[in-house]
């Protein structure tokens, strides 16, 4: 028996494993140490990222006053960037070129908004009862034309998109009357005086934050930060680009078919494009069904086609040029994150979810690449 015990240790550690005392239970070192035990290390650390990252979240969101100004103000901060450098090699100094820049884009911000304000409100009533009439007209065909689609199914799938457009999340952070304004105002308000520092001490903030740090995790800081204003620049650059063709193929097209309505489509086309892949879909799918009720299904149809068309110039095309590497994400995770951006934040999530998305796997490569000059 003596024997068979010394030859089943030494058996055991020919194979590498830890020696099992003489009781036959393993020590915690052992029972961590094998197969299984590395298994739970690894499922305990990913349920603790989670954790802390669901926190995290949920920590955000209680101050999203604050979060969405400072996020908006550095994603246009890092798209302004390239002009202040473009003003101090003009000649002017740092104080002038920031201040220009400043208002510079304040002036285009505030003409695109109060273009798409003013041409969005005087026929949005208009536009809703378009839109609604078009989509029971779509709901008559899909019950009484040749697909005889079940009035329940299409209740069902109707009263699925209404509950996913007003999820709890949304009903929960919603608010009414003065308290909408106040709100609105205090961001605005954040997002211009934080915006400003960003533009003017962008750097200096992020060499402060990254100063605890030394060595190679400083550099690394330092590719991470320059990474992310590339991404941000890069996307807010070329989906504007994006969205400005988005308006003038369609609307062009609307305007051409005599489609009513044409000019506050075109400006729901431009809004929606800041939505990839969705954004210029429902855009779309709004020009339609106000074709389908003024003009026919024939004019309707063509709408349909020039939105396709403009849509598949957009993604093959137009996207790969002006934004190259700023957006290398697959559709699915581009769609995911639009999803949880959505659920979490509105309509601001769904705009704010791609391009935090496209930094952080910048990050994630810049972080995980030894070679700087494959980070990129």
């Amino acid at each position: 028996m003596a024997l068979f015990t010394r030859h089943h240790r030494s058996t055991c550690s020919e194979h590498g494993a830890a020696a099992i005392p003489e009781g036959g239970s393993k020590t915690p070192q052992q029972l961590w140490g094998d197969g299984y035990g590395r298994v739970g290390i690894r499922a305990a650390q990913t349920l603790l990222i989670l954790a802390v990252s669901v926190m995290a979240v949920f920590a955000l969101l209680q101050v999203k006053l604050l979060v969405i100004p400072v996020l908006i103000a550095l994603i246009l901060a890092a798209a302004i960037s390239p002009f202040v450098n473009v003003l101090k090699r003009l000649g002017l100094n740092d104080a002038l070129s920031t201040v220009t820049a400043f208002v510079s884009l304040l002036a285009v911000l505030g003409g695109v908004f109060t273009v798409i304000y003013f041409s969005v409100r005087s026929q949005w009533d208009d536009l809703v009862q378009q839109a609604s009439s078009g989509l029971d007209q779509l709901q008559d065909f899909l019950q009484n034309g040749p697909l005889h689609v079940d009035a329940s199914q299409i209740d069902s799938a109707r009263n699925a998109i209404v509950d996913f457009a007003t999820s709890s999340q949304a009903r929960s952070g919603a608010i009414t009357g003065l308290s909408v304004v106040t709100e609105f105002l205090t961001g605005a308000v954040l997002l211009v005086v934080i915006l400003f520092f960003f533009l003017k001490d962008g750097q200096r903030i992020w060499n402060f934050l990254i100063s605890p740090f030394k060595g190679e995790r400083a550099s690394r800081l330092r590719r991470v930060g320059t990474r992310s204003q590339e991404v941000l620049g890069g996307y807010v650059r070329g989906t504007a680009i994006v969205a400005l063709v988005d308006t003038v193929g369609i609307g062009a097209a609307l305007l051409i078919l005599q489609v009513p309505l044409a000019l506050p489509l075109a400006m729901v086309v431009f809004i929606g494009a800041f939505i990839p892949i969705v954004g210029a879909t429902m855009a779309g799918i709004l020009a339609a069904l106000v074709a389908l009720v003024a003009n026919g299904p024939v004019v309707a149809l063509i709408v349909v086609a020039v939105v396709v068309a403009v849509n598949q110039l957009e993604g093959n095309l137009l996207q790969p040029v002006v934004m190259g590497k700023s957006l290398q994400l697959h559709a699915l995770v581009i769609l995911l994150a639009l999803t949880a951006g959505t659920l979490l934040a509105g309509i601001v999530g769904a705009v704010l979810a791609v391009p935090i998305t496209a930094v952080t796997w910048a990050i994630i490569k810049v972080w995980t690449v030894e070679d700087p000059s494959h980070a990129a």
